[in-house]
């Protein structure tokens, strides 16, 4: 069984010292501690990543402070849910998180409780404000549109009585698109390859 530590600093200039030595007070050897230099909300963390595949059943992870080693809430509570799964304990210096104790599991389950908690939250928001568009007719999400020049052109190829193969292979985007366009359905449009389909 072996304990190892993580220290994370946002910038270069920015001295990791004062979590070594905190680290190296709770009997962390040096070398079993993994550095990173990477902002708070960076996915880029390699010594993060090689001390993942290091630890073991049987290990503890310790670190400074609960924000050097997660980038929100719910990213901390996927690490240490994974350690936890793999049998490797969790330890912050400085935060009364403690999986090796009763107490201490119990309360980083009531933060896990609560991370949960906003993501549903967010999610019940997100579809009550979808549906309350919906209901009021409104386009949900970003809707696509033609370009000015590009509708004006379509709206005059129509009037003659150009079907809608024609005009797309006239001004360039795909029957589709047209089609779309002419049942008002489209407002933003990236040309795309037209279809070789006949339509009256």
């Amino acid at each position: 069984m072996s304990v190892y530590g993580y220290a994370r600093v946002s910038t270069a200039d920015q001295n990791p010292q004062l979590q070594f030595d905190a680290l190296t007070a709770a009997g962390i050897d040096a070398e079993h501690t993994f550095t990173d230099k990477a902002s708070g909300a960076s996915p880029d963390r390699p010594a993060l990543a090689d001390l993942m595949a290091t630890v073991q059943a049987g290990d503890t992870l310790v670190v400074w402070k609960l924000d050097r080693l997660g980038r929100s809430t719910s990213h901390l509570v996927g690490l240490i849910d994974e350690l936890g799964e793999r049998g490797v304990d969790f330890r912050s210096l400085t935060d009364p998180i403690d999986t090796t104790t009763p107490s201490g599991r119990l309360l980083f389950r009531l933060i896990a409780s609560m991370a949960e908690f906003e993501r549903d939250l967010m999610l019940e928001r997100t579809r009550a404000g979808l549906q309350a568009a919906r209901a009021s007719g409104k386009q949900v999400g970003r809707k696509p549109s033609i370009k000015p020049g590009v509708a004006r052109h379509i709206d005059k190829l129509a009037e003659q009585g150009m079907n809608k193969t024609q005009i797309a292979e006239a001004v360039g985007v795909s029957r589709h698109a047209v089609t779309r366009y002419l049942h008002g359905q489209l407002t933003h449009y990236q040309a795309s390859t037209t279809s070789g389909r006949t339509d009256n």
